[in-house]
C-alpha cells in the first residue's frame, strides 16, 4: 500500500483496457441512469478514477466533480478529452470534504468494498450524506456476495479464466472480508495482483444509510432498472437524504 492506495501507475495504465467495465454497452446505461438521478443538478463521483463514467456523464450536460486517492488514475483522466475540466479533490472518499453540495453522489463498480472495515464503509455513507443537498441521492453499484456458490467449508471462487488472465476470490466468511487475486500472462511472464475487500449485504448497507440520515429509495438488479431478485449478482441502490 502507498499514498495512491492500490492503484499505482502500473494499474492505472491498463485500467481502461477491461472491456467488462469500459465497453459502450456497459457505460451507456449507467450514464443514462445517473443523468436521470442528477435531475439537472451537480454530481460528485467518489473514486472517480480514470473518468470512464464521469466524462460521458459530463457530455450529457451534468456538472461532475470527483474525489480520488490515486494520482496516477487522475493523470489518466486528465489526459482524456474534457478531463482537464473536471474538478478532482485528491483524497479518500471517507474524509475528504469538497465544501460543496450535490444533487447526486455515486460510487460504482464495487468500490465501496475497497473500504475494508464496517466503520470505514459507514463513514463513507456519512460523508456522502454531508455532501448532499436536501432530497439528494446517493447511488452505489456493488455485487451481491456470492456465498451461495461456496460449498460448506470452502473459501475459493473463480471469477475469470482465460488464456491470459485468471481471477480468484478468497473469502473469509467469519470476518466478512475477501481478497481478489489476479494472475496475468504478459510477454511470457506471470504477474500477480491482489486486492483486499469487505463485502456487505444490501440490508447492512441500508442500515448504514439510515445511520447517515438516508433512506432507501430504489434498488435494482442493474443499470437498466432490472428487477432485484434472490438470484441477482449485483445491485444498484439509491438512497435519498432525509431532512429533519
Amino acid at each position: 500500500m502507498h499514498d495512491d492506495g492500490l492503484f499505482d501507475e502500473k494499474i492505472a495504465a491498463t485500467y481502461d483496457d477491461d472491456k467488462g467495465i469500459s465497453a459502450p454497452e456497459v457505460i451507456e446505461p449507467a450514464v443514462d441512469l445517473l443523468a436521470e438521478l442528477a435531475g439537472g443538478g451537480r454530481a460528485l463521483e467518489f473514486a472517480i478514477g480514470t473518468g470512464r463514467i464521469a466524462l460521458p456523464l459530463g457530455r450529457k450536460g451534468v456538472q461532475v466533480e470527483g474525489i480520488e486517492l490515486s494520482r496516477p488514475m487522475v493523470s489518466r483522466l486528465r489526459a482524456k478529452e474534457g478531463g482537464a475540466e473536471i474538478s478532482v479533490a485528491i483524497g479518500d472518499m471517507v474524509t475528504t470534504d469538497v465544501a460543496r453540495r450535490f444533487s447526486l453522489i455515486y460510487l460504482v463498480f464495487n468500490t465501496i468494498n475497497n473500504l475494508t472495515s464496517q466503520d470505514a464503509q459507514l463513514a463513507c455513507f456519512r460523508n456522502a450524506a454531508a455532501h448532499l443537498e436536501p432530497d439528494g441521492h446517493f447511488l452505489i453499484e456493488v455485487g451481491v456476495p456470492p456465498l451461495q456458490r461456496l460449498p460448506v467449508g470452502e473459501t475459493i471462487l473463480a471469477f475469470d479464466h482465460g488464456e491470459t488472465h485468471w481471477g480468484v476470490d478468497e473469502y473469509d466468511v467469519v470476518n466478512q472480508n475477501f481478497s481478489s487475486h489476479h494472475i496475468w500472462l504478459r510477454d511470457g511472464s506471470y504477474e500477480r495482483f491482489s486486492v483486499p475487500f469487505r463485502y456487505a449485504w444490501p440490508a447492512e448497507f441500508d442500515l448504514m444509510a439510515r445511520l447517515a440520515g438516508l433512506r432507501l429509495k430504489e434498488r435494482w438488479g442493474g443499470w437498466k432498472k432490472e428487477l432485484f431478485t434472490r438470484v441477482s449478482d449485483k445491485h444498484v441502490s439509491v438512497w435519498q437524504k432525509v431532512e429533519g
